[in-house]
């Protein structure tokens, strides 16, 4: 494959038969609201409210390990926050992504924890660091900074000194 940026519409003419396109495609096209292929990897643009059942829809389809996820602050931008799931396929011996973006008015998007329990730990991390909710989280609570914490450190508008 070329190393060039592609949009939606080229990848999923030119990866017509990539085993996460296609199963997106079988599953629910208007759930796929992105694609691109970049540096020798995939990045699929997911509807906030469709990421578990996405997240399975790619583990049925071969991608087996969930490496992790991670959020980005794209502040004082809309949507504001980014999530990205990368997950690998030891059969195709690649790696994707899923991408969901939320606004940053209480975001908060599905837990995948159902799909892959390893996600536990990375979903409690996002929510203590960017304050990025996991409905369904078996126990989302802080993991890194003390319990009675004010606000979430990773956000670009926290304070650099905390709050005073």
């Amino acid at each position: 494959m070329s190393e060039t940026l592609l949009s939606k519409a080229a990848v999923l003419e030119r990866l017509p038969d990539h085993p996460a396109v296609k199963a997106m495609l079988a599953w629910k096209p208007d759930a796929l609201l992105d694609a691109k292929f970049d540096r020798g990897e995939l990045t699929l643009t997911i509807a906030a409210g469709e990421i578990r059942v996405a997240a399975a829809t790619v583990r049925a389809a071969g991608y087996n390990f969930f490496e992790d996820v991670t959020a980005v602050d794209w502040f004082p931008s809309s949507p504001r926050f980014q999530l990205s799931y990368h997950i690998v396929s030891q059969t195709y011996k690649e790696r994707i992504r899923l991408r969901v973006l939320l606004d940053g008015d209480a975001p908060s998007v599905e837990s995948i924890t159902s799909v892959w329990p390893s996600a536990n730990f990375y979903e409690r991390e996002v929510f203590d660091l960017f304050g990025i909710g996991f409905e369904g989280h078996p126990n989302l609570r802080r993991i890194m900074m003390p319990d009675d914490w004010q606000g979430h450190p990773l956000r670009k508008d926290y304070p650099v000194e905390g709050y005073r």
